[in-house]
């Protein structure tokens, strides 16, 4: 493993970036200020040159689609260019986002997306979009549908895995702490059918920290049940074989990987070892996610930068 860089600094401009969902992807920065301006050209050559790496394309979309202006520039786009899939994918997440906002159809988003999956039916993205409107409209029934259509066209699909833990963890929430719980052993499923290097092994991590976030919602958080919780013998065992998977593998070429990083420096925190933690908030850099940092009902802000500054004795 490459030396870590030099320790992180407090500067505003710093702390300014995070919780940006664009990650570390500079190009894309780049482009979503020009495509949020209408300039949408640059938007179509970064899509174009994403090709068939479907979670480096599904990242863009998402990303592009939740801007704000997102839907106008996406239909002048399809307007110049009625045949190209990658304005109709855009066009559909976006009604997809703006549904999820409450301010459009879920059904009009559903259509989109459908539309989209039928000019580029290899493209497990139109299927993304579907499973987000599921997450928050459908049924289980379809939520389940919908995650095996991304999976039939990326078996590794990241963001998709990442959804299906979610709902898993929301299953049986009076259940308290149970270590046979499904969502369990749905994400050592997935990490063990997936290659050696699939970021898809820290999943098992994503499953505790999701299973977490609905114990402390129902059942409310102290400091005796997140210690129950962390310092299991499924919770430590699976912390440590994605703590040694990142030490091997490190994907940095994986555009979700500070979303990986985020989850198990959160995981190494509460499990009580800052010194692992403080290893990965080097890698984080500035790119913080919002989850798991409000995990139980916290400022992701606030929680994030103290933890932060627990790991590596800055506080």
């Amino acid at each position: 493993m490459s030396p870590p860089p030099p320790p992180l600094g407090r500067s505003r401009k710093r702390d300014a970036q995070l919780f940006d969902p664009a990650l570390c992807d500079t190009e894309l920065v780049d482009v979503r200020a020009q495509f949020s301006q209408g300039r949408w050209a640059r938007a179509r050559s970064l899509l174009v040159g994403t090709g068939d790496d479907w979670d480096r394309r599904g990242h863009r979309v998402v990303v592009l689609a939740e801007t704000p202006a997102a839907t106008a520039w996406a239909r002048e786009w399809l307007l110049a260019e009625p045949e190209s899939a990658d304005a109709a994918t855009l066009l559909a997440c976006a009604a997809v986002f703006t549904a999820l906002r409450r301010k459009g159809s879920p059904e009009a988003a559903e259509e989109a997306c459908r539309r989209a999956a039928l000019l580029l039916p290899a493209d497990p993205t139109p299927w993304l979009g579907l499973l987000l409107l599921s997450r928050a409209f459908g049924s289980e029934e379809e939520f389940s549908r919908h995650f095996d259509q991304v999976r039939a066209r990326h078996r590794e699909h990241h963001h998709a895995h990442h959804l299906m833990v979610a709902k898993l963890a929301e299953r049986t929430p009076a259940a308290g702490h149970d270590p046979l719980h499904e969502v369990y052993d749905f994400a050592a499923w997935a990490a063990e059918e997936s290659p050696a290097d699939s970021p898809l092994a820290v999943l098992p991590v994503i499953a505790h920290a999701e299973r977490y976030r609905v114990l402390a919602a129902t059942h409310g958080h102290t400091f005796s049940s997140a210690a129950q919780h962390w310092s299991g013998r499924r919770a430590r065992q699976v912390l440590r074989s994605a703590f040694d998977w990142w030490l091997e593998w490190e994907r940095e070429d994986h555009p979700r990987n500070r979303v990986d990083l985020n989850f198990l420096a959160h995981a190494k925190l509460c499990e009580g070892r800052p010194a692992e933690a403080a290893a990965l908030f080097h890698r984080i850099g500035s790119h913080a996610t919002r989850a798991p940092w409000s995990y139980p009902d916290l400022d992701p802000h606030k929680a994030f930068l103290a933890a932060r500054s627990a790991a590596l004795g800055t506080a």
